[in-house]
């Protein structure tokens, strides 16, 4: 697991108007859960952008009143009319304790199926994941090159070391399927071949009596 250090300041204030003043000074109200309390604190907003806009799953070093705890953003809140994070809640993780996650995907190479005229979907960006935290990657990789046309990877299909993946067994995370116009044109019983002449346009020509010289 990737770590980045964090600091944060302790706070005993707590409520709606002190929240708002931290905010007003470019601090996000924050709280950390796991351990025998929630632990209350801010952190400087810029420094908690690079970890809030990214897609990227990161452990956090984070230093609060002069201890350091590993952690995780578990939950974080934006402004409804801005994309400013005003509220984030972390999970103190154990090494040797078992977590969940959820991870984005990030998929690898161009699918046989999309070379032969396939268009690629993927319905699930992200997957939840249990395992211990030194087990997680900073994302999941799926290497999708050998999918063909019409084919599909499930989550059952998946399998990343040390992980379990705890998304239903079914759910489609990336398909290749025939273009739609394609599928229309398949569907209809003689229909010519992509790029061939309709029929009736090939027996006209035949019909056309030849120039005269």
């Amino acid at each position: 697991m990737n770590k980045i250090a964090l600091s944060g300041t302790p706070r005993t204030d707590i409520g709606g108007k002190y929240a708002a003043q931290l905010r007003r000074n470019k601090q996000v109200p924050c709280v950390l859960y796991g351990g025998n309390n929630p632990v209350h604190f801010s952190v400087d907003e810029a420094a908690l952008g690079k970890l809030i806009f990214t897609p990227d799953l990161n452990g956090i070093e984070l230093a609060i009143g002069g201890s350091t705890t590993l952690a995780m953003i578990h939950e974080k809140q934006f402004h409804p009319t801005t994309d400013r994070v005003i509220h984030v809640d972390f999970l103190e993780l154990d090494e040797k304790k078992v977590a969940t996650a959820t991870m984005s995907v990030r998929l690898k190479g161009q699918p046989i199926g999309v070379r032969s005229g396939g268009t690629l979907s993927q319905p699930m960006r992200k997957l939840r994941v249990k395992g211990v935290p030194t087990k997680f990657p900073t994302h999941l990789e799926i290497d999708v090159a050998d999918l063909g046309l019409n084919s599909s990877i499930l989550v059952k299909d998946l399998k990343f070391d040390g992980l379990q993946l705890i998304d239903r067994a079914d759910d489609v995370v990336v398909t290749v399927k025939m273009a739609k116009k394609a599928e229309e044109v398949a569907a209809v019983p003689g229909a010519p071949a992509a790029g061939a002449a309709p029929a009736a346009d090939a027996k006209k020509a035949e019909a056309k009596p030849a120039a005269k010289k």
